[in-house]
């Protein structure tokens, strides 16, 4: 799950080996005393009657439920070849469509169909946010929620540091999120480590610019269970069902957190407030590690979890940590890591908002950077984790319910690994695929313009095409 993850390991299947055996029943029917002297003396002319089976043939081999490693020498596609194969296709899209695909291993792009045109990405827009953590953040860290003592006796404070997953389950395993800290154990270190009996608990969430919500989202978001406003504090990424992935969200989250630390402490007092900076720590629980964070947030598409990395990028970098500051960092983080971000503009980290703007390229280059082979023996692979972290066609995170066996993108089931993106007249589909002579190709599709049910097909197509594709036509 972590930094330098081979890609032989990050393509690996999920699900059971399957076995097939060969039973053969076998009856001889002997009418009387004749027909035994004919099985006894004449096996060849029984075998023509059919009264004894032949020999079993060999049984099959049994398929190992995993890809190998690819092999260094596949051929590439040919810009022929991918032509032929996906210009119809793109010319057929409906709506405005930008197209590319890459070879990472050379870092060259095989075929586009206009893919420096800057469109709304919807939620592939994560790629950009969780590239620019893995490069911005240091990836084994963890987001800390801290308790120190408050302005006075009685007082303790619940300091914000960036952790969306502290969760109000009991159980850590019991959570959406992995890792995942809970209330109950914060509870149970302040019980245990605080300097008197609490009266009163305060939240502090000066670690984040208060900004409500992002340009280009609807306060309905919060109730549809899309975002909750960006705190640096909250449970459960602001769920109020903590076990519902996309269910409704509070509009509080930093003090619904704080409320239930108090319930914990048996405190009844809750309010805002800030920490003084010679505070006395008495707490504190963290995050699982930011490569894992990043690889949630791709899997399963988390707003929250995605704006929120956004904005410690924008502390790393040492800008403002608001929608706007954030977003800009994340650009510059990108740039300075030698990716083009020529003409894309951001307002948010997650892609919810419909004023974002990416190119296709842009999104191809930082999968293709995530997926280029390691160049030597100390290459660490920092955006590795974007591959682990992408949902699986027919498999797992929110790709699992596309590429239907009997559909017509079967052929993309389990090969075809991507970040999905869904909104009213958007739809995207960005990631990375095996072709039939086992080469890693990388490929984004963006459609504005025209319904997801419509167009969500017509992009799983495209990539189910390329991982049947050789396309070395010349």
């Amino acid at each position: 799950m972590g930094i330098g993850r081979r890609i032989g390991d990050s393509l690996r299947l999920p699900g059971r080996g399957a076995r097939r055996t060969i039973a053969v029943l076998v009856v001889l029917a002997v009418a009387g005393g004749a027909g035994g002297a004919i099985a006894l003396t004449g096996p060849a002319l029984v075998q023509r009657l059919g009264l004894v089976a032949p020999a079993p043939a060999p049984l099959p081999p049994v398929p190992h439920p995993a890809l190998g490693p690819l092999p260094p020498d596949a051929p590439a596609p040919t810009p022929a070849g991918l032509s032929a194969a996906l210009d119809r296709a793109a010319a057929d899209m409906p709506g405005k469509f930008a197209g590319v695909v890459i070879d990472p291993a050379s870092d060259s792009e095989l075929w586009g169909h206009t893919p420096e045109r800057p469109l709304v990405p919807a939620s592939t827009a994560k790629l950009v946010t969780a590239a620019a953590a893995l490069l911005a953040l240091n990836p084994t860290d963890r987001l800390i929620t801290r308790v120190v003592t408050g302005p006075d006796p009685g007082t303790v404070v619940l300091v914000g540091g960036g952790d969306p997953t502290l969760t109000a389950l009991p159980a850590a395993e019991d959570s959406l999120y992995p890792a995942a800290p809970t209330v109950g154990e914060l509870a149970e270190a302040v019980k245990k480590k605080a300097p008197g009996p609490i009266r009163r608990v305060l939240v502090d969430t000066s670690r984040y610019t208060a900004d409500g919500l992002a340009p280009g989202w609807s306060p309905g978001d919060v109730a549809a269970g899309f975002i909750t406003p960006i705190e640096p504090v909250m449970l459960d990424g602001g769920r109020i069902d903590p076990k519902l992935q996309d269910g409704p969200r509070v509009s509080d989250p930093a003090l619904t957190a704080a409320r239930a630390l108090a319930d914990a402490l048996g405190v009844a007092d809750v309010e805002k407030g800030t920490a003084a900076p010679d505070a006395t720590a008495i707490a504190a629980v963290g995050s699982a590690p930011v490569s894992e964070l990043a690889e949630h947030a791709l899997r399963t598409s988390d707003n929250v979890l995605a704006e929120v990395l956004a904005r410690e990028v924008a502390i790393a970098r040492q800008a403002e940590p608001s929608y706007a500051g954030a977003a800009q960092s994340v650009l510059a983080a990108l740039r300075q890591a030698g990716i083009d971000t020529t003409d894309a503009e951001m307002v948010d980290g997650s892609g919810l908002s419909t004023q974002d703007q990416v190119p296709a390229r842009l999104l191809g280059e930082i999968l293709a950077a995530a997926a280029s082979p390691a160049k030597g023996p100390l290459d660490t692979q920092f955006l590795r984790p974007i591959l682990t972290g992408l949902p699986v066609a027919g498999g797992v995170g929110t790709l699992d319910d596309r590429y239907a066996r009997d559909g017509q993108a079967a052929a993309g089931r389990g090969v075809v690994r991507a970040k999905t993106g869904s909104l009213t007249g958007v739809s995207s589909l960005a990631g990375v695929v095996t072709d039939t002579d086992g080469k890693l190709l990388v490929f984004a599709l963006m459609s504005n313009g025209a319904s997801p049910a419509t167009v969500r097909p017509l992009h799983d197509a495209m990539a189910a095409e390329l991982s049947r594709c050789g396309c070395r036509r010349s």
